[in-house]
């Protein structure tokens, strides 16, 4: 299922919302980071898609009109822009916290990364 840009806001103000303490919160995936070791895929649920067209080929432009980096904790969110454009969104069953998550596939490997989906950082830009 496709998540729209209204969808992705109201999910990531939710997860703003969200103070317990969690091990998902605890691994700070604040910028695009490899799944790490301490947390289980079984700890998300997936709820959709940011991938508009499947069998559309994806822009692979990156999104940083203020100087950010791909692994910058402030980088923009911005869904139409590589790697958010690839990502499905997944919620934490333990908080409820929400993060972004794909899969980077290089030529000899294949590693699942995700980041928080943090309110402040969404941008609507246009492609």
């Amino acid at each position: 299922m496709f998540i729209g840009f209204a969808e992705l806001q109201q999910m990531a103000l939710r997860s703003a919302d969200v103070t317990m303490p969690c091990t998902c919160h605890g691994a700070a995936l604040w910028a695009w980071q490899p799944l790490p070791y301490t947390l289980e895929l079984d700890q998300f649920d997936e709820l959709g898609s940011l991938v508009e067209d499947p069998y559309a080929i994806p822009s692979v432009a990156e999104y940083h009109p203020n100087g950010t980096r791909y692994d910058s904790d402030d980088a923009p969110i911005a869904p139409r822009y590589f790697p958010c454009n690839l990502s499905q969104v997944v919620r934490c069953v333990k908080c409820g916290r929400h993060y972004l998550r794909y899969n980077e596939a290089g030529g000899y490997f294949s590693e699942l990364r995700m980041r928080a989906l943090r309110p402040q950082l969404l941008v609507d830009a246009a492609l």
